[in-house]
Parts: C-alpha cells; structure tokens; sequence
C-alpha cells in the first residue's frame, strides 16, 4: 500500500475527545508510514455530523475531491438505543455516500459498551482503530484506482 501523492480526507467527531484524538493520531501516523499523502483533517461536533461534511468532500470537482475519506468518531452505548440508533443512521449514510460516489470512506467510528473499551480500542490493548481505518482507506483507493 502507498499512499503517496493521494488526496485523502479525515472527518473527526469532537465529541469524546479522549478517544478521537488517539484515533486520529492513529490514523495520522499510519497515513505517513503509508507514504504521506496530503491530508485534510476536518473536525465536527459529534459523529452525527460526519455524513453532511463526508458528502461535501465526495461532492467536490475531481481534481480536488479526497480519493478516500476516513471517518472517525466514538458512539458509547448508554442505557436508552440512542447509540444504537445513531450508529445505524450513520453507518447507512456513510455507506450510501461511499456507493453513490465512488469515493471510499473508511469506518473509524467505535460503538462500544463502555469508556474502558472505546480507551483499548483506540490504541491501549486492542490496537487503533483510527490507524486500521487508514489502512483501509488507503488500500481501496489504490484498489479504485487500478480498476
């Protein structure tokens, strides 16, 4: 996987900051092992907003539209479906925008049950999800491109 010279996005939720900068540092690092491709960073409210800025991104002229968007956030369940609710919405989004563009979006976003969780999975004991999603974002827009 190379990702240099690619145009690639990274749409982060602010909401759960503690978990989103870690994913975001993440992906940041992995994208410059990859090759380190221009990158746009854009940071959003919560992971509700990131469909409306992912389809402006995949809505651009092609000489600057991202050959791949990261989208990264952290969803945690609580104890009404709110968190199931939204992850479903924002997932069907996402994945609506990645079809009718063309344009690959990786899914950065976490849905754990508890904090501890979303910490391990943002880089203390189970990886970092943020750094796999830029690996995926990576290896299909070099997919893409060879189709």
């Amino acid at each position: 996987m190379d990702a240099t010279g690619k145009r690639l996005s990274i749409v982060v939720s602010r909401w759960n900051e503690l978990v989103t900068k870690e994913l975001l540092e993440g992906a940041l690092s992995e994208l410059k092992r990859l090759g380190d491709p221009v990158v746009e960073v854009i940071h959003v409210p919560g992971t509700w907003e990131i469909p409306v800025v992912v389809k402006s991104l995949v809505s651009r002229p092609l000489e600057t539209r991202p050959a791949a968007v990261i989208a990264l956030g952290c969803i945690l369940q609580g104890q009404t479906p709110h968190a199931k609710l939204l992850g479903s919405d924002v997932g069907g989004a996402l994945m609506n925008l990645q079809v009718t563009s063309g344009v690959p979006i990786a899914w950065g976003v976490l849905t754990p049950d508890t904090q501890e969780q979303a910490l391990d999975r943002s880089g203390l004991k189970l990886g970092n999800k943020g750094r796999e999603a830029a690996q995926a974002a990576v290896e299909l827009a070099s997919v893409l491109e060879q189709l």
